[in-house]
């Protein structure tokens, strides 16, 4: 009975610790990458591609197939291993096996198994593309969360300073210092403060919860995230110029990878449409036996006629054939001509789309490298503005304090 209680207190401080958790951002992107429903169905993908590519291969592997029959005839047939017309039932079997194999087929056999080696490629760009969305997409969000945290934080501090203000105010008013108005001002400012301070915990809770739900946690209602706002710019991509980090970003942007992979595969289905105008040669090669058996009667002795033995028919009846067969194609609906004419019109979309994404990824390059730079210029002024605000806000506490500035230019100051 005295272990109750110490198991109740460690279940609590254990309870504590799990809600107090914070996710990293690495944390966050790790646990999505993981866990993810559409990175998992893309590298499903992945794996179908794998299983073409062994496809492709078993094209260049002969082909095997056996067979076996047995049938009855009952009354007056022909004995199908003797020739001979008899008024019997005949039990009949049949086995055999045989090997096909492509010689030469237009080279499509080869160019399958390079489209196929292409298509696992451009899976594999597929699954790191949305790899990197996700993780985009994450990071965006947890972002979100340091915003909404960080603006939660300044609408508290405001209001905060703004009850020190009125509990002073109220002094003032008792004293004789300062009208009644410049109090009921104060506690209007305060009242619009606790609004604003609801309204950004409104939005952190729900950038919480898109966060969570983004990560798919199935139970997020004590979700938090740390405070790290932390970036490092390791290749200092800010000191270059926007061309430069275009041409870097064209060697390893993904999209563009499986852009011109897709080209690459059109390609080849071009030279595998080809193949379908040159002729096929294709070698064969076929074993094949059977046995008959039956109770026969002859009409001429009178005397039932025993089969030979199961061995010797085995023996005597194999058969085999090999040879080679050529298909020359001359007319066939214009399919082969028409399969060639899609499949150009399909490589030149893959060359537009290649040119697309170039100007695309170009477009946001540029785009993404002005709002840095400007983000940073912004960020480095603002740090200068602040000090004078600090300045000029205690300057203008101080005027306030003293009765030399009254509520609605002290509110006014807050906002410059």
């Amino acid at each position: 009975m005295n272990c109750i209680p110490l198991v109740i207190i460690l279940l609590f401080s254990l309870s504590i610790q799990a809600q107090t958790k914070q996710w990293s951002l690495t944390e966050c992107i790790k646990y999505a990458l993981d866990n993810n429903i559409s990175i998992k169905q893309t590298e499903l993908d992945t794996k179908t591609a794998g299983i073409d590519k062994k496809g492709a291969i078993g094209n260049f592997i002969p082909s095997f197939n056996s067979n076996a029959s047995h049938s009855w005839n009952i009354g007056l047939n022909q004995d199908p291993t003797t020739g001979i017309l008899r008024n019997q039932t005949t039990q009949y079997s049949s086995m055999g096996a045989g090997v096909g194999f492509d010689i030469y087929k237009g080279m499509q056999n080869q160019n399958t198994l390079r489209r196929a080696n292409l298509s696992i490629l451009a899976a594999k760009y597929q699954l790191k593309k949305m790899q990197e969305d996700v993780a985009l997409n994450v990071a965006n969000a947890f972002l979100q969360v340091l915003f909404n945290k960080e603006n939660l934080k300044v609408q508290q501090e405001q209001k905060a300073i703004n009850e020190k203000q009125l509990l002073r105010s109220d002094e003032l008013v008792k004293a004789g210092s300062v009208p009644r108005g410049d109090l009921l001002d104060i506690k209007a400012t305060v009242a619009s403060d606790g609004q604003r301070v609801v309204t950004a915990e409104n939005a952190l809770l729900i950038s919480k919860l898109s966060l969570a739900q983004l990560l798919q946690l199935k139970e997020f209602y004590d979700f938090d995230v740390t405070d790290d706002t932390s970036v490092k710019d390791e290749n200092n991509i800010l000191a270059q110029t926007p061309i430069a980090v275009y041409d870097k970003a064209k060697e390893q942007r993904t999209e563009l990878k499986i852009a011109k992979t897709n080209l690459e595969i059109a390609e080849k289905n071009v030279a595998i449409a080809k193949g379908g105008f040159q002729p096929t040669l294709q070698g064969f090669y076929n074993v094949n036996t059977r046995i008959s058996y039956a109770d026969s009667f002859d009409f001429q002795t009178g005397a039932s006629q025993p089969a030979a033995p199961f061995g010797q028919q085995f023996a005597d009846n194999r058969g085999q054939a090999f040879g080679a067969q050529l298909s020359i194609p001359i007319f066939n609906g214009f399919s082969a001509r028409n399969n060639v004419e899609r499949s150009k019109v399909s490589l030149e979309k893959s060359k537009i789309a290649v040119e697309q994404e170039e100007l695309t990824l170009q477009r946001n390059v540029y785009t993404a490298f002005t709002e840095a730079k400007g983000g940073l210029n912004a960020y480095e002024s603002a740090l200068s503005a602040l000090e004078a605000r600090q300045e000029a806000y205690n300057y203008a506490k101080e005027k306030y304090a003293v009765g030399m500035m009254n509520s609605f230019d002290f509110n006014q100051s807050q906002t410059l």
